[in-house]
Protein backbone atom coordinates (compact mmCIF):
# COMPACT_ATOMS: atom_id res chain seq x y z
CA UNK A 1 0.00 0.00 0.00
CA UNK A 2 1.86 3.08 1.21
CA UNK A 3 0.27 5.63 -1.13
CA UNK A 4 -1.64 8.44 0.51
CA UNK A 5 -4.73 9.77 -1.26
CA UNK A 6 -5.00 13.39 -0.19
CA UNK A 7 -8.51 14.80 -0.37
CA UNK A 8 -7.81 17.29 -3.15
CA UNK A 9 -10.72 18.06 -5.47
CA UNK A 10 -10.78 20.41 -8.44
CA UNK A 11 -13.27 21.13 -11.23
CA UNK A 12 -12.90 18.91 -14.29
CA UNK A 13 -11.97 20.81 -17.43
CA UNK A 14 -15.11 19.49 -19.14
CA UNK A 15 -17.25 21.50 -16.73
CA UNK A 16 -15.55 24.89 -16.80
CA UNK A 17 -17.40 26.25 -19.84
CA UNK A 18 -20.72 24.93 -18.55
CA UNK A 19 -20.19 26.55 -15.16
CA UNK A 20 -19.15 29.87 -16.70
CA UNK A 21 -22.25 30.00 -18.91
CA UNK A 22 -24.45 29.05 -15.96
CA UNK A 23 -22.95 31.76 -13.72
CA UNK A 24 -23.47 34.46 -16.38
CA UNK A 25 -27.06 33.30 -16.94
CA UNK A 26 -27.74 33.19 -13.20
CA UNK A 27 -26.40 36.70 -12.62
CA UNK A 28 -28.42 38.19 -15.49
CA UNK A 29 -31.63 36.45 -14.41
CA UNK A 30 -31.29 37.43 -10.76
CA UNK A 31 -30.49 41.05 -11.59
CA UNK A 32 -33.51 41.22 -13.90
CA UNK A 33 -35.84 39.73 -11.28
CA UNK A 34 -34.48 42.04 -8.57
CA UNK A 35 -34.95 45.16 -10.70
CA UNK A 36 -38.28 44.44 -12.37
CA UNK A 37 -40.24 42.21 -9.96
CA UNK A 38 -41.36 44.12 -6.86
CA UNK A 39 -42.14 41.01 -4.80
CA UNK A 40 -38.89 40.16 -3.02
CA UNK A 41 -40.05 36.63 -2.25
CA UNK A 42 -39.93 35.91 -5.99
CA UNK A 43 -36.30 37.05 -6.08
CA UNK A 44 -35.50 34.81 -3.10
CA UNK A 45 -37.02 31.76 -4.81
CA UNK A 46 -35.13 32.43 -8.06
CA UNK A 47 -31.89 33.00 -6.16
CA UNK A 48 -32.33 29.79 -4.17
CA UNK A 49 -33.05 27.84 -7.38
CA UNK A 50 -29.85 29.02 -9.07
CA UNK A 51 -27.76 28.34 -5.95
CA UNK A 52 -29.17 24.79 -5.72
CA UNK A 53 -28.45 24.06 -9.40
CA UNK A 54 -24.96 25.56 -9.08
CA UNK A 55 -24.21 23.24 -6.14
CA UNK A 56 -25.39 20.24 -8.21
CA UNK A 57 -23.14 21.25 -11.11
CA UNK A 58 -20.14 21.70 -8.81
CA UNK A 59 -20.80 18.24 -7.37
CA UNK A 60 -21.18 16.69 -10.83
CA UNK A 61 -18.02 18.19 -12.34
CA UNK A 62 -15.80 17.58 -9.30
CA UNK A 63 -12.47 15.99 -10.11
CA UNK A 64 -10.95 14.32 -7.01
CA UNK A 65 -7.28 13.43 -6.85
CA UNK A 66 -7.02 9.64 -7.05
CA UNK A 67 -3.91 7.46 -6.69
CA UNK A 68 -4.22 3.67 -6.81
CA UNK A 69 -3.46 2.49 -3.25
CA UNK A 70 -1.00 -0.27 -4.19
CA UNK A 71 2.37 -0.40 -5.93
CA UNK A 72 1.40 -3.71 -7.53
CA UNK A 73 -0.40 -2.66 -10.72
CA UNK A 74 0.52 -5.70 -12.81
CA UNK A 75 -2.31 -8.00 -13.96
CA UNK A 76 -5.04 -5.97 -12.21
CA UNK A 77 -8.07 -4.29 -13.77
CA UNK A 78 -9.22 -1.33 -11.72
CA UNK A 79 -12.63 0.30 -11.88
CA UNK A 80 -12.74 3.09 -14.46
CA UNK A 81 -15.78 4.75 -12.88
CA UNK A 82 -17.51 5.47 -9.60
CA UNK A 83 -20.87 3.79 -9.22
CA UNK A 84 -22.65 0.46 -8.73
CA UNK A 85 -21.88 -2.89 -10.36
CA UNK A 86 -24.97 -3.76 -12.46
CA UNK A 87 -23.62 -6.65 -14.57
CA UNK A 88 -21.02 -9.41 -14.26
CA UNK A 89 -21.51 -11.92 -17.03
CA UNK A 90 -19.97 -13.90 -19.86
CA UNK A 91 -21.08 -12.50 -23.22
CA UNK A 92 -20.42 -12.73 -26.96
CA UNK A 93 -18.57 -9.50 -27.78
CA UNK A 94 -18.93 -8.54 -31.45
CA UNK A 95 -17.25 -5.11 -31.73
CA UNK A 96 -13.66 -6.23 -31.16
CA UNK A 97 -13.04 -9.61 -29.53
CA UNK A 98 -15.53 -11.48 -31.73
CA UNK A 99 -15.94 -14.14 -29.08
CA UNK A 100 -16.75 -14.96 -25.47
CA UNK A 101 -15.44 -12.74 -22.70
CA UNK A 102 -16.43 -11.35 -19.32
CA UNK A 103 -18.06 -7.94 -18.96
CA UNK A 104 -18.24 -5.95 -15.73
CA UNK A 105 -20.58 -2.97 -15.91
CA UNK A 106 -20.65 0.05 -13.60
CA UNK A 107 -23.69 2.34 -13.52
CA UNK A 108 -22.94 5.97 -12.66
CA UNK A 109 -25.76 8.00 -11.12
CA UNK A 110 -26.02 11.74 -11.66
CA UNK A 111 -24.41 12.18 -8.22
CA UNK A 112 -21.32 10.08 -9.05
CA UNK A 113 -17.92 11.45 -10.00
CA UNK A 114 -18.12 11.36 -13.81
CA UNK A 115 -14.43 11.49 -14.62
CA UNK A 116 -13.20 8.10 -15.87
CA UNK A 117 -9.78 6.57 -15.16
CA UNK A 118 -7.54 4.18 -17.09
CA UNK A 119 -8.24 0.67 -15.67
CA UNK A 120 -4.94 -1.04 -16.55
CA UNK A 121 -1.36 -0.36 -17.59
CA UNK A 122 -0.54 -0.93 -21.25
CA UNK A 123 -0.79 0.55 -24.74
CA UNK A 124 -3.90 1.91 -26.47
CA UNK A 125 -4.52 -0.17 -29.60
CA UNK A 126 -7.97 1.06 -30.61
CA UNK A 127 -10.21 4.10 -30.01
CA UNK A 128 -13.62 4.38 -31.67
CA UNK A 129 -16.62 6.66 -31.11
CA UNK A 130 -20.13 5.62 -32.17
CA UNK A 131 -23.23 7.83 -32.30
CA UNK A 132 -26.42 6.27 -30.98
CA UNK A 133 -29.56 6.48 -28.88
CA UNK A 134 -29.98 7.57 -25.26
CA UNK A 135 -31.59 4.67 -23.41
CA UNK A 136 -31.34 4.58 -19.62
CA UNK A 137 -27.75 3.56 -18.88
CA UNK A 138 -28.71 0.72 -16.52
CA UNK A 139 -30.50 -1.15 -19.34
CA UNK A 140 -28.43 -3.87 -21.11
CA UNK A 141 -29.26 -2.55 -24.62
CA UNK A 142 -27.54 0.74 -23.77
CA UNK A 143 -24.20 -1.05 -24.29
CA UNK A 144 -24.87 -1.61 -27.99
CA UNK A 145 -27.44 1.07 -28.94
CA UNK A 146 -26.43 4.24 -27.06
CA UNK A 147 -23.78 6.78 -27.99
CA UNK A 148 -20.53 5.20 -26.84
CA UNK A 149 -16.77 5.24 -27.05
CA UNK A 150 -14.67 2.07 -27.32
CA UNK A 151 -11.07 1.86 -26.07
CA UNK A 152 -8.84 -1.23 -26.20
CA UNK A 153 -5.75 -1.58 -23.99
CA UNK A 154 -3.05 -4.21 -24.55
CA UNK A 155 -1.12 -4.98 -21.38
CA UNK A 156 2.61 -5.60 -21.24
CA UNK A 157 1.90 -9.35 -21.07
CA UNK A 158 -0.23 -9.23 -24.22
CA UNK A 159 -3.66 -9.42 -22.56
CA UNK A 160 -6.35 -7.18 -24.04
CA UNK A 161 -9.18 -5.41 -22.25
CA UNK A 162 -11.86 -3.23 -23.77
CA UNK A 163 -13.62 -0.28 -22.17
CA UNK A 164 -16.95 1.15 -23.32
CA UNK A 165 -17.98 4.60 -22.12
CA UNK A 166 -21.73 4.74 -22.64
CA UNK A 167 -24.03 7.77 -22.63
CA UNK A 168 -27.26 7.47 -20.65
CA UNK A 169 -30.77 8.92 -20.91
CA UNK A 170 -29.52 12.32 -19.71
CA UNK A 171 -25.94 12.12 -20.95
CA UNK A 172 -25.30 13.84 -24.26
CA UNK A 173 -21.54 13.78 -24.56
CA UNK A 174 -18.88 11.11 -24.18
CA UNK A 175 -15.30 12.40 -24.05
CA UNK A 176 -12.26 10.14 -24.51
CA UNK A 177 -8.75 11.56 -24.05
CA UNK A 178 -6.48 8.73 -25.20
CA UNK A 179 -5.33 7.97 -28.76
CA UNK A 180 -4.07 4.86 -30.55
CA UNK A 181 -0.41 4.24 -29.71
CA UNK A 182 -0.49 6.05 -26.36
CA UNK A 183 1.11 4.42 -23.35
CA UNK A 184 -1.49 4.41 -20.58
CA UNK A 185 -1.27 3.83 -16.86
CA UNK A 186 -3.52 3.43 -13.87
CA UNK A 187 -3.89 6.87 -12.16
CA UNK A 188 -4.41 8.61 -15.53
CA UNK A 189 -7.73 9.93 -16.82
CA UNK A 190 -9.49 8.03 -19.60
CA UNK A 191 -12.22 10.60 -20.24
CA UNK A 192 -15.51 12.02 -19.01
CA UNK A 193 -19.24 11.36 -19.53
CA UNK A 194 -21.75 14.15 -18.88
CA UNK A 195 -24.87 13.57 -16.76
CA UNK A 196 -25.60 9.95 -15.87
CA UNK A 197 -23.98 7.05 -17.68
CA UNK A 198 -22.32 3.63 -17.64
CA UNK A 199 -18.90 2.07 -18.19
CA UNK A 200 -18.47 -1.55 -19.36
CA UNK A 201 -15.11 -3.31 -19.10
CA UNK A 202 -14.55 -6.48 -21.16
CA UNK A 203 -11.83 -8.86 -20.00
CA UNK A 204 -10.67 -12.43 -20.83
CA UNK A 205 -13.18 -14.99 -19.52
CA UNK A 206 -10.54 -16.74 -17.39
CA UNK A 207 -10.00 -13.59 -15.29
CA UNK A 208 -10.60 -13.67 -11.55
CA UNK A 209 -13.50 -11.34 -10.73
CA UNK A 210 -13.03 -9.43 -7.46
CA UNK A 211 -16.39 -7.65 -7.17
CA UNK A 212 -20.04 -8.70 -6.87
CA UNK A 213 -23.40 -7.52 -8.14
CA UNK A 214 -24.71 -4.38 -6.45
CA UNK A 215 -21.31 -3.48 -4.99
CA UNK A 216 -20.35 0.20 -4.82
CA UNK A 217 -17.00 0.82 -6.52
CA UNK A 218 -14.62 3.77 -6.78
CA UNK A 219 -12.67 4.68 -9.90
CA UNK A 220 -8.94 4.07 -9.67
CA UNK A 221 -9.41 2.50 -6.23
CA UNK A 222 -11.47 -0.72 -6.49
CA UNK A 223 -9.96 -3.78 -8.20
CA UNK A 224 -12.57 -5.30 -10.51
CA UNK A 225 -10.59 -8.34 -11.61
CA UNK A 226 -7.18 -9.97 -11.84
CA UNK A 227 -5.88 -11.21 -15.19
CA UNK A 228 -4.70 -14.84 -15.15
Amino acid sequence: MGVNNKKITTINKEGKATLLIFIITAVLCNVAVFMFVPQRWVFCIVLFFFIAVFCLLINFFRNPRRIFPSKDKEDVVVSAADGTIVAIEEVDETDYFMGRCLVISTFMSIFSVHANWIPANGTITKVEHTEGSYHAAFKPKSSTENERSLVVIKTEKGKEIMIRQIAGACARRVVTYCKVGDRCNIDEHLGFIKFGSRVDIYIPKDSLVCVKMGQKVRANQTILAKLQ
